[in-house]
C-alpha cells in the first residue's frame, strides 16, 4: 500500500508535445509503476510453491521478497535524481528494460540462490521506474491538468493492487510460479515502445547531485542488518557470519547519518527531520507499515500451507482490504478538511490495530468469512482512515517547494520499514514455531528418525515435508505455525497501537 514518489515540484513547466503523446504518456506511467508495484503482491503469493519446488527454507524465501526490497529502498530516492539529470524518459525506460530482463532471470531460475539475485536487479529496475512514473506525467502535462492526469493514474493504481494477488495466485494454480514472472515480459517490452516512441523527454531544471557515497552505505547498512535477522534463526546470533554482517549494517548506518549531515546534496536530508510533525508523520510510517508489510508476507504463507487454501483463494484473501481503500480513499481524502489530520491519524492505526489482532484469532481450519475475512476488513478501514491524511501531513509539514523531497522520503521510510519487518517478525515467527513444535513432538509416539527428520526441516516452517507414516505429526506443524503466526500479528498490533500515539503526541494541526 505504499504511496508513489510524486514529482519534485508541482511548479515544472510541460514539455511541449502533442495530446497523443501525453496520453502515452500517462499509460506509460500506469503500466510502469503497475509492474514494479504489482509484482511484490503476485511473488507473495507464489512464495509457497517456489518454497516447495526449490525446497528452500523459509529464509530462503524471505530473500525472494528482501532482495527486491532492499535494492528499491537503498536507491528509490537516486533514481528520481538520476531520471532529472539524464532525462526522464531515457532512465525510465532503461528500469522497464532492467526489469523485464530480471523478470525472464527470475522465470529460468534454477535455484533460490539465482532467484534471489535476479530479484535484486528487479528491485533496482523498479528503483528507477518508481520515482519516474509521475515525474513523466508532471512534465508532459500542464499544470493545471495534471491533477486529473495524476487522478487518473491514482485510480488505475488501485485497480492494479486489487487484481495483482488474485492474478498471481491464478497463474500459480493454474500455470506455475514461473508465469509469475514471464507476466512481466510482455508488459515491458510493450512499455519500452512506449517510451521509445511516444513519451517526450524531459529533464529537471534542477538536477541535485547524486549521491553515490550515501546510496552504497544504505544498501550496505540495510543488507547487513537483513542479513543478520534472517540468518540468525538457522545460524545461531553468535555465528561468525550473522555477528559481522551485523556490525557491518551498523557501521554503515551510523556511517550513512555522517554523510548525509556533511555532503552538500544528500538523498536523505536529515535537517527535515527537525520539524515536529514532519518527524512524527515519518516515525508513524516506520512504525504502521512495519505492521504492515512484515505482517503480510507470512499471511499466504499461513492460508496456503496451513489453512489448505488455494493460490488463488488466498491472493483473493486480501481483496476486501482493498476494496475498501479503493471505495473510501475519496471520502478519508476530505477528512483533513473536516476535522484536520491528527484524529485519524490516531484513530484509523488504533482500528488496523484491532484488524492485526483479528488475524491472531483463527487456528487451524475455520471458514473464511469467520476467520480471516473480518481481519481484512478492519484492517482494510483502518488504514483507509489513515493514508490520505498521512500523505497530506507529510505534504504540508515542509514548504511547498520540498514537498516532492518530503513525499519522497516518506515512500522510502515506508518501503524500509517493511524490508526491516520482514527480516525481524520471521525471528519472531521462527521462535514461537519452535517452541510449539517441541512440545508437540514430545507427546507423539513417533520414531527417533522420524522426528529427528521434522526438526531438521523446522527451517522451513509449515513447508515441513513429513516422513512416510509421519502424517499424524500435519496437525503439530500447522499449529506450531499458527502459534508463531499470532506472535507477529500481535507484535503488529503493538507497533500500529504505539503509531497512534506518536500521531496524539507530535502531529500538529496548523491554525484553520
Amino acid at each position: 500500500m505504499s504511496r508513489a514518489l510524486p514529482p519534485a515540484s508541482t511548479d515544472t513547466p510541460a514539455v511541449d508535445c502533442s495530446e497523443a503523446a501525453r496520453r502515452w504518456t500517462l499509460v506509460a506511467a500506469i503500466l510502469g509503476s503497475g509492474m514494479a508495484f504489482v509484482d511484490g503482491t503476485i511473488v507473495n503469493v507464489a512464495l509457497p510453491a517456489i518454497q516447495h519446488a526449490m525446497q528452500a527454507t523459509t529464509a530462503g524465501a524471505q530473500w525472494v521478497m528482501e532482495s527486491y526490497a532492499l535494492l528499491l529502498s537503498a536507491l528509490l530516492l537516486v533514481g528520481g535524481v538520476l531520471g532529472d539529470r539524464f532525462g526522464r524518459r531515457r532512465v525510465f525506460a532503461l528500469g522497464a528494460l532492467v526489469f523485464t530482463v530480471s523478470s525472464l532471470g527470475c522465470a529460468a531460475a534454477p535455484g533460490i540462490g539465482w532467484l534471489v539475485v535476479a530479484r535484486g536487479l528487479q528491485g533496482l529496475g523498479a528503483a528507477l521506474l518508481v520515482p519516474g512514473s509521475l515525474s513523466l506525467i508532471t512534465s508532459a502535462y500542464p499544470k493545471e491538468r495534471r491533477g486529473r492526469a495524476i487522478g487518473t493514474w491514482s485510480a488505475f493504481s488501485g485497480v492494479t493492487a486489487a487484481i495483482g494477488p488474485v492474478l498471481g495466485g491464478f497463474l500459480v494454480e493454474h500455470l506455475s510460479w514461473h508465469w509469475a514472472f514471464l507476466i512481466n515480459l510482455p508488459l515491458g517490452l510493450a512499455l519500452i515502445a512506449i517510451c521509445r516512441w511516444q513519451v517526450p523527454e524531459s529533464r529537471g531544471a534542477r538536477a541535485g547531485g547524486i549521491d553515490v557515497a550515501g546510496a552504497l552505505l544504505a544498501t550496505l547498512g540495510l543488507s547487513g542488518v537483513v542479513y543478520a535477522l534472517i540468518e540468525a534463526p538457522q545460524q545461531g546470533w553468535l555465528s561468525p557470519g550473522v555477528g559481522i554482517a551485523a556490525a557491518l549494517g551498523v557501521s554503515a548506518s551510523i556511517a550513512f547519518a555522517v554523510v548525509e549531515r556533511r555532503i552538500a546534496a544528500p538523498m536523505l536530508p536529515l535537517g527535515l527531520f527537525r520539524d515536529r510533525t514532519f518527524a512524527g508523520a515519518n516515525l508513524l510510517t516506520l512504525l504502521l507499515y512495519a505492521a504492515l508489510g512484515g505482517s503480510l508476507f507470512f499471511v499466504p504463507l499461513n492460508l496456503i500451507q496451513v489453512q489448505g487454501y488455494g493460490a488463488t483463494g488466498a491472493g483473493a484473501s486480501l481483496l476486501p482490504f482493498i476494496v475498501i481503500m479503493f471505495v473510501l480513499s475519496r471520502w478519508t481524502g476530505q477528512l483533513v478538511d473536516r476535522v484536520g489530520a491528527r484524529l485519524p491519524l490516531v484513530v484509523g492505526p488504533a482500528m488496523a490495530a484491532g484488524g492485526f489482532a483479528l488475524y491472531a484469532v483463527p487456528g487451524v481450519g475455520g471458514s473464511y468469512w469467520t476467520t480471516f475475512f473480518p481481519a481484512a476488513a478492519v484492517l482494510g478501514l483502518g488504514m483507509s482512515i489513515t493514508i490520505a491524511p498521512l500523505t497530506t501531513t507529510v505534504m504540508n509539514a515542509l514548504e511547498p517547494g520540498l514537498a516532492g523531497t518530503a513525499s519522497g522520503v516518506n515512500n522510502a521510510v515506508s518501503r524500509v520499514a517493511g524490508l526491516i519487518a520482514i527480516a525481524a517478525f520471521g525471528v519472531v515467527l521462527t521462535q514461537g514455531f519452535d517452541a510449539r513444535l517441541q512440545a508437540g513432538l514430545h507427546g507423539l509416539s513417533l520414531p527417533h528418525e522420524v522426528v529427528q527428520s521434522i526438526v531438521d526441516q523446522k527451517a522451513r516452517l509449515a513447508g515441513i515435508e513429513l516422513p512416510h507414516g509421519a502424517e499424524v505429526a500435519r496437525g503439530i506443524v500447522d499449529h506450531a505455525f499458527v502459534a508463531g503466526f499470532r506472535r507477529v500479528m500481535l507484535l503488529s498490533a503493538a507497533l500500529a497501537l504505539l503509531s497512534s500515539l506518536v500521531a496524539g503526541f507530535m502531529i500538529r494541526d496548523p491554525q484553520r
